[in-house]
């Protein structure tokens, strides 16, 4: 396989969702806890998100400043750091997110290198940016990100063998209709808002073609405190090949 070995993992409430107001219940923060334990069994490299979950949880929706170039970098990977401890991989097809350094510290996980997946939708002047911050970057894609391609440049590049996928709903989905997860991991808590304007763990964007169905095989159950659940499933038809979607 050329690729990284790749996992779903999520938090979700009892309902599939991952965000709202069920997330400040004393059973999510259990279910936090949880999330680190089991995220910290998988010994991953790296961890990768969308735009949004990025903006929301790191950056603060912080405008990157863009400066006019003379001479822009060749639209080339760039590799800023090859083995970092940890990474973290942002899905930014036009290159928006506003990244002021170029390594993350999340909970008790190592500092992680960042690394944006860029299309060819991104500006020479983003480009720019991130070179001037030493953040790393790759190309998968014209206009939609191509999950296959960046999977394997992720593990060619900076030797990522396992990949955490966590989020949100589009991104999740993207790497599951491309077949390319292997592990669907929830941490599920006992608790719901009722909520009908937050994400749920898979989501298609609108402007994608309709697709059969993903099936799962359930692998382990196992119950922690404030009856959270750890699920894991495997994939049943992850050999579906679907055409590239991210945006």
């Amino acid at each position: 396989m050329n690729r990284p070995k790749i996992i779903c993992h999520m938090l979700t409430s009892i309902n599939g969702k991952i965000s709202g107001d069920y997330m400040s219940s004393k059973y999510a923060i259990t279910g936090s806890e949880v999330y680190e334990t089991t995220n910290d069994s998988y010994h991953s490299q790296a961890w990768l998100c969308g735009r949004v979950t990025m903006e929301q949880n790191f950056t603060d929706f912080h405008k990157p400043e863009l400066k006019e170039i003379e001479t822009p970098y060749p639209r080339t990977d760039y590799v800023a750091q090859a083995k970092a401890e940890m990474y973290i991989v942002s899905a930014d097809p036009s290159g928006k997110v506003g990244w002021t350094e170029n390594t993350v510290k999340y909970e008790n996980r190592p500092e992680a290198h960042i690394i944006e997946i860029l299309t060819d939708k991104a500006s020479d002047e983003y480009v720019t940016y991130l070179r001037e911050r030493q953040i790393s970057y790759i190309f998968a894609g014209k206009e939609l990100i191509d999950c296959t391609l960046a999977s394997e440049k992720l593990l060619a590049l900076f030797g990522i063998e396992t990949l955490m996928v966590s989020g949100g709903g589009y991104i999740n989905w993207s790497f599951l209709q491309e077949g390319l997860v292997d592990e669907v991991s929830i941490i599920m808590t006992p608790a719901t808002d009722g909520r009908t304007d937050t994400n749920t763990i898979f989501e298609k964007a609108n402007h994608l073609p309709e697709i059969v169905s993903v099936g799962f095989k359930l692998k382990s159950v196992d119950i922690f405190e404030e009856d959270t659940l750890w699920l894991r499933y495997n994939v049943v038809n992850k050999d579906i090949k679907r055409s590239q979607t991210y945006e």
